[in-house]
């Protein structure tokens, strides 16, 4: 799925997966000043906590959000989608 392109306000609840659906390292999108690209930390019955990358610049943010304030994502994002098996980011191999 590529990134949203409708206001979680203007989405079909049909169309929004429940917040307890996704699972710890699931590739998302989150609604914060637009779609950015994050990845599930942990998920409950009422709201999920992603780590997101909040502009386009290296660095990420941490936030809990709803349900239709994210969707999934396959797009790949090299900044959070290198992860070791434990959830750690992975720093780059000098060059």
């Amino acid at each position: 799925m590529s990134t949203p392109t409708i206001a979680p306000p203007e989405r079909d609840p049909a169309d929004v997966a429940p917040a307890d659906s996704y699972h710890k390292a699931d590739p998302v999108w989150v609604y914060r000043d637009g779609w950015r690209a994050g990845i599930i930390e942990a998920a409950s019955r009422y709201a999920v906590t992603v780590t997101y990358r909040p502009t386009s610049r290296p660095g990420t943010g941490v936030d809990t959000f709803t349900a239709p304030y994210v969707s999934p994502r396959a797009e790949e994002d090299p900044a959070l989608d290198r992860r070791s098996p434990a959830g750690l980011a992975l720093r780059r191999p000098y060059a």
